[in-house]
């Protein structure tokens, strides 16, 4: 997909016209111990898309089609204005993370990610690299708390490495915080000390850091089983010892109801293999849920199927598939689009406050997966699927949102 990066008209979804009406004003989200929505729920959002690089664009386009049949059969509308990140931004502006983005993500209901990355930007010098971009837009628009829920999907069972009675019921989400730790920590760098080349980090959290993020961790156990896992480093790390101590302060004093454990990150990444039906929420710092969630990605088969929501204290959230830009398929019709759509029905329940619209588009993927079509990636070898590519995997569930049953009983 190719668009001018200023004046891109504005696609609205439900009223069945293209138009280029000035953005509503989002309702800020009020700081809060608990995740609060971006926006009332109301009749018209703007949404800013964001489709990135690699396979974004394909991902990008065919979601539209399907938010499309969502707003009609609901009755609500949804502007969707592009803008640029990544890989693409430096290309056309050579800054992976324009300021005019950063303004037009902020004065948007909800911000909705592709992917970002590629091969071409990997020698690129540090500031100037695709990834640079996704840090800045955590940090610029204060996404704090990443959500990434690891559900296994009865219809997938077999698409896992692990065997099925292991991975049978599994619904983990992990908690990440996203805005500290060693990604952010200063002072880093690599210098020459005594004649060699010496490169540093520093892992680094403040107690305000680590008491919003168990908060929200809190939060999303009370309204799952009451489990909460809060996973550190603190038999040798210092900055895990104070996590440690917030966190159980936090979750004693605040959320008396939810059980909190501790567990050092190496043996949780041992458990979530061995026996990940007894996680429910994980809470963990920047680094160590960067590694967690990917690795609970597994669990599923793929990460195609895994959507993601990075959310602040006010103003909207991002939310996006967690897998990379898939450079080697980008314009092959070979890429996964479920995660993106799923990744859409995270923003309608967490910002949009539309949680029966969310549940639509699960079930409506789940019902595509019933229909026995397979993208390449969750495709198994004498599973009796057809095997489908981006576009007709997004028409399939498209369809499926038009024709199957509204729930009817939805839990916020």
């Amino acid at each position: 997909m190719k668009f001018g990066f200023s004046a891109v008209a504005a696609v609205v979804l439900g009223a069945g016209v293209v138009s280029s009406f000035a953005p509503l004003a989002p309702a800020p989200r009020t700081t809060s111990t608990k995740l609060n929505m971006a926006v009332s729920k109301k009749d018209s959002y703007v949404i800013t898309l964001l489709p990135g690089d690699g396979i974004g664009p394909e991902i990008t386009e065919t979601t539209k089609d399907v938010l499309a049949a969502l707003t009609k059969r609901c009755g609500f509308e949804l502007e969707l204005k592009e803008a640029l990140i990544g890989g693409a931004a430096i290309d056309a502006v050579n800054d992976p993370f324009p300021d005019e983005t950063l303004k037009q993500c902020q004065s948007s209901d909800a911000v909705l990610l592709a992917c970002i990355g590629g091969y071409k930007w990997d020698n690129n010098p540090r500031e100037l690299r695709p990834e640079s971009g996704l840090l800045k837009m955590r940090k610029s628009m204060g996404l704090f708390a990443n959500l990434r829920p690891a559900k296994v999907l009865p219809q997938l069972l077999d698409a896992s490495t692990l065997k099925r009675e292991i991975v049978e019921g599994v619904d983990v989400m992990v908690v990440r915080e996203l805005t500290g730790d060693v990604y952010f920590g200063t002072p880093k760098g690599i210098d020459v000390i005594d004649g060699e080349r010496v490169g540093y980090n520093n892992m680094i959290y403040s107690e305000s850091e680590i008491d919003r993020i168990a908060r929200v961790a809190g939060d999303v156990a009370s309204k799952r089983t009451g489990k909460l896992c809060s996973v550190d480093k603190a038999n040798v790390l210092d900055v895990s010892q104070l996590w440690r101590e917030v966190v159980t302060d936090v979750i004693t004093k605040d959320f008396p109801d939810v059980d909190l454990s501790h567990m050092y990150v190496d043996n949780c990444a041992m458990q979530l293999i061995r026996w990940p039906k007894q996680f429910d929420t994980i809470v963990c710092g920047n680094i160590f849920g960067d590694i967690l969630s990917d690795e609970a990605s597994m669990l599923v088969g793929s990460l195609g199927m895994l959507p993601s929501a990075s959310i602040g204290e006010s103003g909207p959230g991002v939310f996006e598939p967690c897998h990379g830009s898939a450079p080697d398929i980008a314009g092959e019709d070979k890429a996964n689009p479920l995660a993106m759509i799923l990744s859409a029905a995270m923003m309608l329940k967490y910002d949009l406050d539309r949680p029966a619209e969310a549940l639509l588009l699960e079930q409506a993927v789940e019902a595509a997966l019933d229909k026995n079509v397979r993208t390449a990636d969750i495709k198994q070898e004498g599973d009796g699927c057809k095997l489908v590519g981006c576009k007709e995997m997004g028409a399939v569930v498209a369809e499926l949102v038009n024709t199957i049953e509204m729930p009817t009983e939805v839990t916020v």
